[in-house]
């Protein structure tokens, strides 16, 4: 034994390929024009081809298989209802972020119990994205991880790199690669020009360290992603969604000859961390917009089957349909925001 080599470590355990995961829940060919199709309108909305309005809309991160389904069907039927002026993505997290520790979501302890079962961890997730993709719910997600997407990229429409990582070269070069639109928040300081660098530096070519599907050690070459943009979430200063903040935002953005698009998240720093707060946030961008501003192109909102948020104790007396991360909005309160929000978008967009 060394006592140099691993000295931190209690366990090494072997992880499924990619390869592995992808042959026992593999994708279909109604599946895959729905991720193409679902891509292209995003982006479509990100370059101003699309008029509407992006709503990444969705629980804080998702700990419950059944719950998440009951979400999606609830989301689906509210989508068709408000197509003509919203485009709607459910956020399905998997990976959580924690500012010292914390569970660490659905892949990485599927069971809540810190068995850390990866593997199965891995299998769930894109169990669900199948699930999800074939009621055909449009499905966004947050890569914390850089290997994650390997796994299940291709069942995901639109992708954040979270205010933790922004500034991260390894997941800016990630996200040169990915095939769908990236969102870069600013970091949790509120540092909004991090965001653009990165929105920067994933527009260009990139090799970097992955592996490859069969599970070996590789050097990745990428050719850049068109389709990132930045979103503002707040920071420790406070919040900033409001229009002073937007114009500042476009500022470093014009500074740079990027587009003048981004997405306000509702939530976070922007919410002052009280979910009811995210209507709020809703509201003033519904102002901005029919005052005419075109550079918000959408927002995030956290939102779940019960509102608020509960304590991971044992999984066995977690409330069904309750955020296990951050508090929520309750489904009432979101379909109301949501109708509410598309009839605003109506009466500016189209004198409905």
């Amino acid at each position: 034994m060394s006592s140099i080599r691993n000295i931190n470590i209690n366990d090494i355990k072997p992880l499924l390929s990619p390869e592995m995961v992808m042959h026992q829940l593999p994708s279909t060919v109604e599946v895959n024009q729905h991720i193409e199709s679902s891509r292209r309108v995003i982006s479509d909305i990100l370059q101003g081809r699309d008029k509407r309005f992006l709503a990444i809309v969705g629980p804080c991160s998702v700990h419950d298989e059944k719950s998440a389904l009951e979400y999606a069907q609830k989301l689906h039927h509210l989508a068709e209802q408000v197509s003509d002026s919203l485009y709607i993505v459910m956020r399905v997290y998997f990976e959580k972020p924690r500012t010292t520790v914390g569970w660490k979501g659905l892949i990485n302890d599927p069971y809540l119990d810190d068995s850390l079962a990866i593997n199965d961890g891995l299998l769930l997730a894109r169990k669900l994205l199948l699930s999800l993709n074939q009621l055909g719910v449009v499905v966004a997600t947050e890569f914390v991880d850089t290997i994650t997407p390997q796994y299940i990229s291709d069942l995901v429409s639109w992708a954040a790199i979270g205010a933790r990582t922004t500034e991260s070269q390894p997941h800016r070069t990630l996200a040169s690669g990915l095939s769908m639109p990236v969102g870069f928040k600013n970091n949790t300081s509120g540092d909004v020009s991090v965001a653009v660098n990165a929105v920067m530096a994933a527009k260009n070519s990139h090799r970097f360290l992955s592996v490859t599907e069969q599970g070996l050690a590789a050097i990745v070459d990428t050719k850049g992603n068109a389709n990132c943009h930045i979103i503002l979430r707040g920071g420790t200063p406070g919040a900033n969604y409001q229009k002073s903040h937007v114009n500042k935002a476009c500022e470093l953005l014009a500074k740079e000859d990027l587009p003048l698009k981004l997405l306000i998240d509702c939530s976070h720093a922007n919410c002052a961390k009280d979910h009811k707060r995210q209507i709020d946030v809703i509201n003033d961008i519904s102002q901005q917009i029919e005052q005419g501003d075109g550079a918000i192109m959408g927002m995030m909102l956290e939102s779940h089957l019960q509102e608020g948020k509960q304590t991971l104790t044992k999984p066995a007396d977690l409330e069904y349909g309750k955020s296990i991360t951050d508090p929520c909005l309750g489904w009432p309160d979101t379909e109301k925001v949501i109708l509410k929000l598309a009839a605003d978008l109506r009466k500016t967009r189209h004198g409905k």
